[in-house]
């Protein structure tokens, strides 16, 4: 097996931060030694991050995971344990978007790699000037280099946010051009990669996948407490939810608009997520039949919450491949999703509904009464939803593909058999 150093986030919670923790674990359970290299020694003098969103670093003493000294757990702390585990890397500025190091934090990176001796690099790129430097560091110490690529995208340029989200993968093309490989999520990311001058033989369309053995709908017989729970609150009323960040490339202002024409008697449309945004949309709102539910870090209560859900709903402007999307899919919920990114090709054919990234709030306005009034028609959706999810985003197929990728980079007869 391969002592692989994963470079990630885990916090705030996030679509990144989920695909990091459900690949090593299971990577882990698989036999490999994971060390979790990630953003999580909060520098003193800053209290918010520059969308807006308050930095973990506070949040961080307040929780009691700082040391006497005001700093996390530090690289030397974890090198010194002598097995695989956290390695902390220290920062000025995390939000969901984006990562700011500390002036330190490349030494203690290059150092930790130095002392656990990986046989390769996996790195989820968490948009942070550290990205830029990994190629170099890896060749310098003679490691192989692996990232997945999340941003956003929409192919089509419909919009000022997709236009800025292309911006990014300009920018980071000419480093991603060095990696070994570069996973994606979908085929359309990875051509927008090689029209960028990423050599198409170092690019690997991996699709996310979910643990459909987790996440599924509901039993039939005994269900968990926190779907008990669930049920009581909101007993008498069918859910349609939103998951996700609240910013402005998610779009969420154009639901609550669809959403306020029309008042589809009997309904709650549910809103589950932290953002830039936040407060502005429920300022706006005081609507009765919306509930702000907030962040939502528990994975139990999210799954519990996919399985009360009627429909789901992503009205994005882009997209990656969304995995709040392919979670609700595999509780087989009924999935109405734009067509950014790859979220339309997850659904095309049938299983879920696919709207375009212009004219939103009209397309909702009138779909909503229709999954209103046709229960069957949303049972059907989430019997396909769950069944292209099974076909195509299973967390096992994740990772088989991710094993054979490592196969080629690191020459381990455990790996190529």
């Amino acid at each position: 097996m391969a002592h692989i150093a994963w470079l990630g986030k885990k916090s705030p919670f996030c679509g990144n931060v989920s695909y990091g923790l459900s690949t090593t674990e299971r990577l882990q359970q698989l036999g490999h030694r994971i060390s979790f290299i990630h953003f999580d020694n909060p520098s003193a003098g800053l209290g918010f991050g520059w969308d807006g969103l308050q930095l973990e670093g506070r949040q961080a003493r307040s929780n009691g995971h700082a040391r006497s000294n005001g700093h996390a757990r530090s690289s030397a702390d974890s090198r010194s344990e002598g097995d695989s585990g956290d390695v902390a890397l220290p920062y000025l500025v995390k939000s969901q978007a984006y990562t700011i190091p500390s002036p330190g934090a490349q030494r203690e990176l290059r150092e930790s790699l130095e002392q656990l001796k990986p046989d390769l690099v996996h790195a989820s790129l968490t948009l942070s000037p550290l990205d830029f430097r990994l190629p170099d560091l890896c060749q310098h110490l003679g490691v192989p280099l692996v990232a997945t690529f999340h941003p956003a995208f929409d192919a089509g340029l419909r919009n000022l946010s997709a236009g800025t989200q292309q911006l990014t993968y300009q920018i980071y093309a000419p480093t991603l051009a060095k990696f070994d490989r570069v996973i994606v999520f979908s085929d359309r990311q990875a051509e927008l990669l090689a029209r960028l001058g990423v050599r198409e033989e170092r690019l690997a369309v991996i699709p996310n996948g979910v643990d459909t053995d987790r996440w599924q709908p509901a039993p039939t017989g005994a269900i968990t407490a926190e779907l008990a729970q669930l049920r009581r609150r909101f007993q008498g009323r069918r859910v349609f939810l939103y998951m996700g960040r609240l910013a402005t490339e998610k779009n969420v202002e154009a639901l609550l608009k669809a959403w306020r024409l029309v008042r589809p008697q009997g309904c709650v449309l549910l809103i589950v997520g932290d953002g830039p945004l936040r407060s502005s949309l429920m300022a706006s709102s005081d609507d009765r039949d919306v509930e702000w539910w907030g962040d939502e870090a528990d994975r139990d209560k999210r799954v519990a919450l996919l399985q009360l859900t009627e429909v789901f709903l992503l009205p994005s402007l882009v997209e990656g491949l969304s995995l709040a999307l392919l979670e609700a899919m595999a509780c087989g919920t009924a999935c109405v999703a734009t067509d950014a990114g790859a979220d339309g090709e997850v659904l095309e054919g049938g299983a879920g509904i696919v709207i375009s990234t212009q004219g939103v709030t009209t397309q909702l306005r009138t779909l909503l009464p229709v999954l209103r009034d046709q229960p069957v028609l949303t049972a059907a959706l989430g019997a396909r939803a769950r069944a292209r999810a099974l076909e195509r985003y299973t967390l096992r197929r994740n990772i088989e593909s991710l094993e054979s990728l490592y196969a080629e980079l690191v020459p381990l007869p455990s790996l190529a058999a």
